[in-house]
């Protein structure tokens, strides 16, 4: 199997050992979880539609980077730091959604990376 690395200005750079994307076998596009850091590395902080609003904004991003969409999306995993979080959270992501709108997780977790309260990865597809 190949696999390649992709990064881009456009979102914000890893903050750790990982890659903000692989592209796996051609097709496979793997997206690292975002969290709501904006693409010059500031954390936005003020609400959880605001955090949310900039997750979604930095995954569009980077897939149009590739030269994809959120239409390419297949999969998503959303990490919480509470599940009070989770209709606002639904709200916002839903308007950056295609439709229909990809396979999803949502999780509850102890911690989010710099104290944030959304964390969203993807799985997308190349045609």
């Amino acid at each position: 199997m190949h696999r390649e690395a992709f990064a881009t200005t456009a979102a914000p750079a890893a903050i750790g050992p990982y890659s903000q994307a692989i592209v796996a076998s051609g097709t496979m596009v793997f997206l690292s979880g975002s969290i709501p850091l904006t693409p010059e590395g500031e954390l936005v902080m003020d609400s959880i539609e605001a955090q949310t609003e900039q997750v979604c904004q930095n995954i569009k991003a980077l897939l149009g980077a590739m030269g994809l969409g959120m239409e390419n999306i297949v999969k998503t995993t959303i990490f919480l730091s509470s599940m009070d979080h989770f209709g606002t959270v639904n709200e916002v992501y839903g308007r950056h959604m295609a439709s229909p709108p990809p396979a999803r997780s949502t999780v509850a977790v102890a911690g989010l990376p710099k104290g944030v309260d959304v964390e969203i990865e993807c799985i997308a597809v190349r045609p």
